[in-house]
């Protein structure tokens, strides 16, 4: 019975690797004469991958808690299974964002490595924050920096929002290589950052202790009907937002 919530870990770190071989296919195409470019569907699956991962990792916390089976084995594996699934799978998804940005340039085929090596710094910031929080004895109802789960999610839906979102402005923005580089500093910084941020556990159900997550689970709701994948970054935001308003004492 202990053995089970290490199962549901190592699932997390299976499907991160499947997200990575999605992620690593050609997932750029260009017509022969260059005019058309555009993300393929393999970057898509990517993203869905990641997001079965996020379910798994939800899943073996609440089963070791069911069970009773939390041990530091366990916990030294959960961190092992997150820096791919949400460290590494999503580096390689801004890898390619950033590869399709500089492909629309003229000669952008040539672009040196270097400028999208930074996808990359994501990785690194997600596998610090998980060994800090492995040191950390005072993090079991708050964070300290956004959990790299949450990160590794509003990279995964990059793709999912490309594909769904059918507005010029959002492809606009998705393709700026300045735009990707920002969000990797932002991510990155909010990872390995202090700032005091809440875990998503009840002590209890009273609407009194748990105000913030009734109303993140409220916009998580509405925004999900009406902006359906533009709805994780939203969410993260608010997340961010409502946290640091509610900060813990």
């Amino acid at each position: 019975m202990k053995q089970i919530p290490n199962i549901f870990t190592l699932l997390n770190l299976f499907f991160g690797c499947i997200a990575i071989v999605f992620a690593l296919q050609n997932s750029i195409e260009i017509t022969a004469d260059g005019q058309f470019v555009r993300l393929t569907e393999e970057l898509y699956y990517a993203s869905l991958f990641i997001g079965i991962a996020a379910v798994i990792d939800f899943l073996d916390g609440f089963v070791a808690r069911a069970l009773n089976a939390s041990s530091e084995m366990g916990k030294q594996l959960d961190s092992l299974a997150d820096v791919v699934s949400f460290g590494a799978a999503p580096s390689i998804i801004l890898y390619q964002f950033l590869r399709m940005s500089f492909i629309r340039e003229n000669e952008g085929v040539e672009t040196s490595m270097l400028w999208l090596m930074p996808a990359f710094v994501f990785a690194c910031a997600g596998a610090y924050r998980l060994a800090r929080f492995n040191l950390d004895t005072e993090q079991s109802f708050g964070f300290k920096g956004v959990p790299i789960p949450a990160a590794g999610l509003v990279v995964a839906s990059l793709p999912l929002i490309y594909w769904n979102m059918q507005t010029e402005m959002v492809y606009t923005i998705l393709m700026n290589k300045w735009f990707l580089y920002g969000l990797i500093i932002l991510l990155s910084f909010l990872m390995v950052s202090k700032l005091p941020l809440m875990a998503l556990k009840f002590k209890d159900f009273s609407i009194k202790s748990n105000l913030p997550k009734f109303i993140l689970v409220g916009i998580a709701v509405a925004t999900a009907l009406l902006l359906k994948w533009l709805a994780i970054p939203i969410v993260f935001i608010a997340y961010i937002i409502l946290s640091l308003l509610y900060k813990r004492n």
